[in-house]
């Protein structure tokens, strides 16, 4: 038919071509820098040595902080192949890019687009032993309120979810939804391990919106004692 052009011959939009280059060239430019801090920041310890050996056992793991404050997790994690969820919007191009370099397996997809299949395949790595590094107010937000993805992980793997706080002085907070945390070279940070949280695999609707709840304090409880740690008073808005 006149106009029509078959699959394999299809040539992109310049625009779409444009994506995988900007993207390419964001995280050439964003990794190094991220790993600069993560080599010169130096980090206080509290309840890591009960996350390690979780880790260390092979039965599965969820680790969740909130969204902001993903850089310093990305550096302590790096090149042990965990698993993440990556979005599948043009700044998600740039974020896989830039988790793979840290030595994470990715995959792709979100609350809006993607997730269930994504959702289903993390829980099954989980299942075989995985550790899966997860924000649960992402993509989007709202900041510090957690949504259900993790929850669906953790009922389907059978897997606890791991909360851990982080902090760092002295630190940028980006003007964006979640405030991203970059911390400064040399910055002192503190990382606080959570208590761990499960979901029993046939916790309804209104139960694993109680356990979120649950979860939520806990994070914040957690990124509260960090913020202390290093002199900061944590923002009212989040209950803890």
């Amino acid at each position: 038919m006149a106009g029509s052009t078959d699959g394999a011959d299809a040539v992109p939009p310049a625009e779409c071509r444009s994506v995988p280059m900007r993207a390419r060239a964001l995280a050439g430019i964003v990794w190094p820098l991220a790993r600069l801090i993560g080599m010169t920041v130096r980090i206080r310890y509290e309840g890591q040595d009960r996350l390690e050996e979780r880790l260390a056992s092979g039965t599965g793991v969820i680790m969740v902080t909130w969204h902001g404050r993903t850089l310093i997790p990305a550096n302590v994690f790096r090149n042990r192949g965990y698993w993440v969820m990556i979005s599948l919007s043009r700044d998600g191009e740039m974020q896989n890019r830039i988790f793979e370099r840290f030595g994470f397996r990715t995959v792709r997809g979100s609350t809006s687009r993607g997730g269930i299949r994504a959702a289903l395949e993390l829980a099954r790595r989980l299942r075989e032993g995985g550790a899966v590094a997860f924000t649960p107010d992402g993509p989007r937000g709202p900041t510090h309120k957690v949504q259900l993805g993790a929850l669906l992980l953790a009922q389907k793997s059978g897997c606890p979810i791991v909360p851990v706080g982080v902090s760092a002085r002295p630190r940028l907070l980006v003007n964006s939804w979640d405030r991203y945390m970059v911390p400064a070279p040399f910055a002192r940070a503190a990382w606080i391990v959570g208590q761990p949280i499960t979901v029993a695999p046939d916790a309804d609707d209104p139960k694993k919106a109680e356990i979120a709840q649950v979860l939520e304090l806990e994070l914040n409880r957690v990124e509260r004692r960090a913020e202390e740690l290093l002199g900061y008073a944590y923002p009212s808005e989040f209950p803890t």
